[in-house]
């Protein structure tokens, strides 16, 4: 098999390349595998959205769903098993991915329940409750960046489980975020883990900067000068801050133990304004060390014509600054952007989370 020319020269860059979606039927028909040898794909994402699509619309579940109806299976528990079996089943085909790779990719993500969103403590307990049912040593646990989730994945990391932080929009929150990696991998070796074993991604979400701030543009005199440029700014000014915190004693002393850097993973790739190229936020974010995921109509769109030329945020940290001076000279409220796309990333993934719930009780109701 022949892989992407375009998707090859982005892999070589230094950008690892996951799909954001997953499914029963995107396993069992061969097509992740398929995605793996012909385009270079070395990870998975998922999440509520995600999963309350695939199930609704699939029959591969169906088996599964009557076995669940037949020994009388909660809706939360049937939730439970049908996500952890895709995505151990995903993990298993990119264990192949995971061990040519020394354990940085091969990489399948799992997200908590999104209700515990802002509950540190059941927070903890379900992402230890999610590693050992999938029982995969790929496995990433999804938390979201949220204050309450913060203390949260400095706990799940001390236990030695690998963490997708989720839901990061603004630079400020994402340098804590890595503050809780390092203190985490700290306790971690603490309690006498291997860290070489524990691997992280930061979830640094880029289209929906630019269509909150895009949108408050449109009332502002001159505002549409600005319009577009958000997002790629935002999503370099957090590579710088992971290059400088990723430095010095305290990172070497982790590194010597074993420790791993927490990559940038760019996430919300498709682009929502149809008159941006759809490859954009591909394009003009290739750095090395990254991760990019991308929804599948943003993978093939890419595989035809991404215009790959190299290193593309290393450097571009004054430039990008500017960015956001000249958006807070004109008014827009950085602080309540980032707090409306927190707000509106958790709800999201609420009410998918409830359609999922939704689902999976009609598809059990029907069984029995």
């Amino acid at each position: 098999m022949t892989t992407n020319p375009k998707l090859k020269a982005l892999s070589d860059a230094g950008v690892s390349i996951w799909l954001d979606d997953l499914s029963r039927q995107r396993i069992n028909s061969g097509n992740l595998a398929e995605l793996i040898s012909e385009k270079s794909l070395v990870g998975c994402t998922s999440n509520p959205t995600i999963f309350a699509k695939a199930i609704s619309n699939a029959a591969d579940y169906a088996d599964k769903v009557r076995e669940l109806a037949a020994r009388d299976a909660s809706v939360d528990e049937a939730v439970r098993e049908l996500t952890t079996a895709d995505v151990r089943d995903a993990a298993d085909v990119f264990r192949n991915v995971h061990e040519a790779t020394d354990g940085v990719d091969g990489r399948v993500s799992l997200e908590v329940d999104p209700r515990l969103a802002h509950d540190t403590e059941r927070t903890v307990a379900e992402a230890l409750d999610l590693w050992k049912a999938v029982d995969r040593p790929n496995l990433m646990v999804k938390i979201p960046a949220t204050t309450e989730g913060l203390p949260a994945i400095t706990r799940t990391l001390a236990e030695g489980v690998s963490v997708n932080v989720t839901l990061i929009f603004a630079v400020s929150r994402y340098r804590e975020v890595m503050e809780a990696y390092l203190a985490g991998l700290e306790q971690a070796k603490a309690n006498g883990h291997d860290l070489s074993g524990i691997a992280s991604v930061a979830s640094f979400f880029v289209s929906r900067v630019d269509t909150e701030i895009d949108k408050r543009l449109e009332s502002i005199p001159g505002g549409q000068d600005l319009r577009g440029k958000a997002a790629i700014a935002n999503a370099r000014l957090a590579y710088a801050a992971y290059e400088e915190v990723f430095t010095g004693p305290r990172w070497e002393a982790l590194a010597a133990a074993g420790a791993r850097k927490q990559r940038p993973l760019w996430a919300s790739t498709g682009v929502k304004d149809p008159s941006f190229s759809d490859t954009r936020y591909v394009d003009e974010l290739v750095a090395p060390n990254t991760v990019n995921t991308m929804p599948e109509a943003t993978l093939e769109a890419a595989a035809d014509h991404a215009d790959i030329n190299g290193d593309q945020v290393s450097g571009t940290a004054a430039e990008s600054q500017q960015v956001f001076d000249q958006l807070a000279e004109i008014g827009v409220d950085l602080d309540d952007v980032y707090a409306v796309l927190e707000t509106e990333g958790v709800d999201k993934f609420e009410k998918s989370w409830e359609e999922l719930l939704d689902t999976v009780r009609g598809q059990l109701d029907q069984a029995k």
